[in-house]
């Protein structure tokens, strides 16, 4: 949104670049804009971007050494694939039922059904033996085995499965289960981000001639005193060199170590303040792309609110401020 204050305009168009995409993983860089846009992207990956959860569960049978608490607790947990949960509605919306949350348009029905009888081994139950009435909204395991069985290129590892029960003989778990639309905000496990991380992109700069003061032995004490691998020496020039600068942590420990050596200004090291990158990684309910798209989708869509309001002379003293008034 842009603004005039004094004649002066805060309009910005940032800038997204893929370095690394992946099902679950992405890493990506954000230009032109400053550290409160990309904080409040990442807030929003975080915990506004909608995903489906199991809300609501119904023991109906429960002979297991677990209670029925500690199983729903369980059951709530469990990544659900939610690529349809930014059309779904909530339940607290919706007038299809009235707000209780057990329709279609917002919300899923499980079934779990499990008895052990053979008396030499344990019954396993996992989140592999949840039912869905929806093929849209399943365990990611149990999606992530449908692909390969289909031919996908990743195996399957059947021990990832959420482990929910192992079951005696003569001991049987019977529930059934709804799931919702909500965010993360309101429970963690609504949350599509296993983490999501930015930092400033580092700027470095060596002072050539004060390096070639330098012995070889102290070029190789001044590489080894940043803790992580940001320097090297180049083999054919026997100079420093920058091998990779975003594996800086802005510990200083390279700096210090040069004023040590009575070289002030041998490197400077500074942050871009308009550049920051990325790293994402998702539980698997929706993949990093759709996480990404989505939480710029809600963003816009929280911007836009504030400009309405705006419109509407509704921010009053804060209004005129932004004005100028």
């Amino acid at each position: 949104m842009e603004r005039a204050a004094g004649g002066v305009s805060y309009q910005r168009f940032p800038r997204v670049r893929i370095r690394e995409l992946k099902d679950d993983y992405a890493k990506f860089e954000l230009r032109d804009t400053d550290a409160s846009m990309a904080n409040a992207l990442r807030r929003v990956m975080i915990a506004e971007v909608p995903t489906v959860a199991i809300d609501l569960v119904e023991i109906e049978v429960n002979s297991s050494v677990l209670n029925d608490e500690f199983i729903a607790h369980r059951l709530g947990l469990i990544p659900l694939t939610s690529a349809a949960a930014m059309a779904m509605r909530f339940s607290r919306d919706c007038d299809a039922c009235d707000g209780d949350g057990s329709c279609e348009y917002c919300s899923v029905e499980f079934h779990l059904a499990a008895r052990a009888t053979d008396s030499d081994q344990t019954l396993e139950v996992t989140s592999n033996d949840l039912r869905s009435t929806d093929p849209k909204v399943c365990p990611v395991d149990q999606a992530r085995a449908y692909q390969h069985a289909l031919g996908g290129t990743e195996p399957f590892d059947t021990a990832a499965a959420a482990d929910q029960r192992q079951l005696r003989r003569g001991q049987e778990l019977r529930l059934r289960a709804i799931a919702r639309k909500g965010i993360g905000k309101d429970h963690a496990k609504w949350s599509p981000a296993a983490t999501v991380t930015f930092m400033y992109e580092p700027e470095i700069r060596i002072n050539e001639e004060l390096m070639e003061t330098l012995t070889l032995e102290e070029k190789r004490n001044l590489v080894e005193s940043s803790p992580t691998k940001v320097f090297n020496i180049d083999p054919n020039t026997q100079q420093v060199v920058v091998e990779d600068a975003e594996a800086y942590t802005y510990d200083d420990e390279v700096i210090k170590k040069a004023d040590a050596m009575g070289k002030p200004g041998l490197i400077e090291i500074n942050a871009k303040e308009d550049s920051f990158i990325f790293t994402v990684e998702t539980t698997g309910a929706i993949t990093a792309y759709e996480l990404i798209m989505n939480a710029i989708t809600v963003l816009r869509q929280k911007l836009d609110a504030v400009r309405l309001q705006d419109d509407d002379a509704d921010l009053g003293e804060l209004g005129a401020h932004l004005v100028g008034g």
